[in-house]
């Protein structure tokens, strides 16, 4: 790092070398995070079936839970699929972004 004076580069050496292995653990958190989300909505809606038929004491009320919940998971899947595809395109436009950063030639004056 030219020009940059001495006493700097004690402080910034080591965060710009932590900084190169927190981005891809943030990355991996941060999509580990929202497709886990939207497994445990699918989870915690299916449960409804469960929940209405008592665990199998009412087959009347485990139909109404399938009924209701059948619908919803459908449409929480669909959109789980989008955030997927969401996901997917943040996390690779943030990668080129970082490695973009990092092998940028600087000019040099």
């Amino acid at each position: 790092m030219p020009g940059v004076p001495k006493w700097v580069l004690i402080i910034l050496t080591p965060v710009e070398i932590v900084g190169l292995f927190i981005k891809p653990i943030a990355l991996m958190l941060r999509l580990f995070g929202n497709i886990t989300g939207g497994h445990i909505a699918i989870l915690s809606i299916v449960s409804l079936i469960f929940i209405f038929g008592k665990m199998g004491q009412s087959v009347g009320g485990a139909s109404l839970g399938g009924g209701m919940a059948i619908p919803i998971v459908l449409f929480v899947n669909a959109m789980e699929l989008f955030v997927a595809f969401l996901q997917a395109y943040v996390f690779t436009l943030l990668t080129s972004i970082f490695i973009g950063a990092a092998v940028e030639e600087h000019e040099h004056h």
